[in-house]
């Protein structure tokens, strides 16, 4: 009788600490194809900011990974000027879960899970997608979402960014 009641108590403790707002995000980057003779893939911030634009997390950061004749990627993660200046700096590279190789021209999808947002108050926020080429320009968005309630939001750039939209899934 003892371990059935413990089993339930720890049943009914585990409901309690599952947060009622579980929410899974998920962040579309288009990355378009630029017509010019010598194209190299955007290094990519993406982060959650609140509204007076205070960094909160990064999601992601998509950089050059290999060491080549210029160098190692993470010396130029500073051209993401805006993300470095927020926290990116702060961060040591490669950071598990978060940076990855840069990508290619098209649609990118990141989904993150309610986990590892569990921390995330309730309340409007930002996501930011900063882009940067060598040889090119550099680009950021703000694309507006509400954290507890489903919902979606979308924003499309002008230059090194294509349309970025962010879905909040209960």
């Amino acid at each position: 009788m003892r371990s059935r009641t413990l089993a339930l108590t720890a049943a009914a403790i585990s409901t309690v600490a599952v947060p009622a707002m579980a929410a899974d995000l998920t962040v579309t980057v288009e990355l378009p194809s630029i017509p010019v003779a010598s194209y190299h893939r955007p290094y990519v911030a993406v982060w959650i900011e609140t509204t007076d634009q205070t960094a909160v997390r990064t999601l992601a950061i998509w950089y050059q990974q290999t060491r080549n004749n210029e160098g190692d990627g993470k010396d130029w993660l500073k051209d993401l000027r805006t993300w470095w200046r927020k926290g990116g700096r702060a961060m040591t590279m490669p950071a598990d879960g978060v940076s990855g190789a840069t990508r290619a021209p098209g649609r990118q999808t990141i989904t993150i899970p309610a986990a590892r947002l569990a921390g995330l108050q309730p309340g409007q926020y930002n996501i930011v997608v900063e882009a940067a080429r060598e040889l090119g320009g550099r680009e950021a968005v703000r694309v507006p979402f509400r954290w507890g309630a489903a919902n979606t939001g979308r924003v499309t750039g002008a230059t090194e960014l294509g349309a970025v939209s962010v879905a909040v899934s209960r």
